[in-house]
């Protein structure tokens, strides 16, 4: 019975961080969801495009729950080159997000109609066998990682600072003293 309680508590949490990461793309256009603003290249929808194949991967595939659509960076191998990680200009916005959110309901269903200690198979983890539960704690750390990424992109992007206006408050006069202390500290370890 514990064991119920807690992968609906580690579900609710993937489903926050979902949330997370997709309430950094809001109201921006496609140039912004794309660009690069990291010198590896980290933008929204590649990231998006990332959490996607992963959710199609730990949470279905490698539980015996294989998506019924095929991941072109899969297919072709590509994902090799990071193909997962940008949107080329043929993959659209709305089919990034669409395949984000049927790989979302893949996984929900996996998570749904699964126990935590069902088997599963990582083929090319060390160790591959493992269970649905291994997989949803990584599956939840993958997507809380990537949606402080996408806080940070999109923070970058135009100043929306995501869960930190909620902490600082939305004063732009405050962030700049804040900043300003923030930069004056480190300033006094800066070699000369």
């Amino acid at each position: 019975m514990m064991s119920v309680g807690i992968k609906d508590e580690l579900h609710r949490k993937l489903r926050v961080a979902r949330a997370n990461l997709l309430a950094n793309l809001d109201d921006l256009g496609e140039y912004d969801l794309r660009r690069p603003l990291t010198p590896t290249g980290t933008n929204l929808l590649g990231l998006v495009k990332h959490l996607a194949g992963l959710e199609f991967g730990y949470l279905g595939g490698c539980v015996g729950r294989p998506a019924q659509e095929k991941l072109s960076w899969i297919e072709d191998g590509s994902i090799a080159e990071g193909a997962d990680m940008w949107a080329t200009a043929d993959e659209s916005s709305d089919y990034i997000l669409g395949l984000y959110r049927r790989a979302a309901t893949h996984a929900d269903r996996t998570i749904d109609e699964l126990d935590l200690d069902s088997p599963g198979r990582v083929p090319w983890w060390t160790e591959p066998d493992t269970t649905l539960g291994v997989l949803l704690i990584r599956m939840l750390a993958e997507t809380a990682q990537h949606a402080g990424h996408a806080d940070i992109v999109r923070e970058l992007i135009d100043h929306r600072a995501g869960n930190t206006e909620d902490q600082l408050g939305g004063d732009p006069a405050f962030l700049a003293r804040f900043t300003r202390q923030i930069r004056d500290a480190a300033e006094k370890f800066r070699s000369g």
